[in-house]
């Protein structure tokens, strides 16, 4: 498998500045909840940080060009699979089944809703965050409209977590990641 530094050079190859943040984003959730669930930190991340490989030169074929590039490069089904599992009932039909798959779904809409209530922030932080805020943008549909609060409640439901939890949990990990995503305290 190639080592995560290849897949940044590859995520940059193909994305600029914004869906590299939002990529960056998703994989330090992705490594949070792994190591919540003692699964694999690094394939964890791997698939949050690539997720969106092929969204910014690719739009049309969303995932199936990312399979096509990843195979290329050597990643595993497992990975492959995973990241074209975001994309369920969007651009692909392959549902999400693992704990991995699931993960995956559930935090990458709303990895960029948050980050959305942070930058509104007049700290421009995610590390004064609260739980509140984030409910009451996520109510108001025209907040960060690209965020489907559809797909945010259903993955929350597949991992079987409120969605209260579920906010909670990607609060605390953004927060573990701020500087990288520009979401620390400002001074």
């Amino acid at each position: 498998m190639p080592k995560r530094e290849e897949a940044f050079a590859l995520l940059t190859e193909y994305n600029g500045n914004a869906l590299v943040t939002h990529g960056l984003a998703v994989e330090g959730t992705m490594r949070y909840f792994a190591r919540k669930q003692n699964q694999d930190e690094e394939i964890w991340g791997m698939v949050g940080l690539l997720h969106d490989l092929d969204y910014e030169k690719y739009p049309q074929e969303h995932c199936v060009k990312t399979a096509e590039i990843m195979r290329k490069h050597g990643y595993s089904e497992e990975i492959i699979r995973a990241i074209m599992s975001h994309g369920y009932g969007i651009c692909t039909d392959i549902e999400p089944i693992s704990t991995m798959e699931k993960t995956l779904y559930a935090i990458d809409e709303l990895t960029g809703l948050i980050t959305a209530c942070a930058l509104v922030r007049p700290s421009g932080s995610v590390m004064d965050l609260e739980l509140s805020s984030v409910k009451k943008k996520y109510k108001t549909r025209t907040f960060a409209a690209g965020a489907s609060r559809e797909v945010i409640q259903q993955g929350a439901d597949m991992l079987g977590v409120t969605l209260d939890e579920l906010i909670i949990d990607v609060i605390a990990a953004m927060r573990e990641i701020a500087p990288s995503l520009g979401l620390e305290m400002k001074e």
